[in-house]
């Protein structure tokens, strides 16, 4: 069995979601958290999470990508059981028993996604189309033979690990540097 977990190349999820997905938990398309929002009113950090987050399912922040990852029997019971009470408590759903039905329907789909070799990356794009959420989801597959290295060292990605993940970057004061 496969679901999707949050991964971090880079500190960029922190800057753009208003709460990043921690790396390395199991995550949902999240589209459910729209359900009461004026999608054609969304502004700055919440029409980023419209449009391209995919939901951690225990800090019920945003993750830019998931990683598709083998998981466990009991690992897909817990998910199931870690959305559900996140449904309750964080949502509102009438009742734990309502809750694990929406959370198996939600881990299900995630499932459906998780199609692909593991270490396959899985990105969304939301729009609104004749006033329906579209879900488009998109791949990036490592090369072959590049199973178990690590998405950081391979060479479709340069990034640099450099401490903490949670680092701040600077945008305003990158775009006032003078070239050299």
């Amino acid at each position: 069995m496969k679901l999707p977990r949050t991964i971090r190349l880079d500190g960029s999820d922190a800057v753009v979601f208003e709460r990043a997905a921690a790396p390395d938990e199991w995550a949902v398309s999240g589209a459910f958290m729209f359900g009461e929002s004026d999608l054609e009113r969304l502004t700055g950090k919440a029409r980023v999470a419209f449009r391209s987050g995919l939901l951690g399912i225990a800090s019920f922040g945003w993750s830019t990508l998931v990683v598709v990852a083998p998981a466990s029997a009991a690992d897909r019971a817990a998910a199931v059981e870690t959305l559900a009470r996140n449904l309750v408590d964080r949502l509102g759903a009438p009742n734990l028993a309502a809750a694990r039905a929406a959370a198996e329907d939600e881990i299900a789909f995630a499932a459906s996604l998780c199609d692909h070799p593991l270490q396959t990356l899985l990105a969304v794009h939301r729009t609104i189309e004749d006033g329906a959420v579209r879900e488009a989801f998109r791949t990036l597959k490592p090369r072959p033979g590049a199973i178990g290295q690590s998405y950081l060292s391979d060479r479709v990605f340069t990034a640099t690990e450099e401490g903490d993940a949670e680092a701040t970057v600077d945008l305003t004061g990158l775009t006032h540097r003078r070239p050299s």
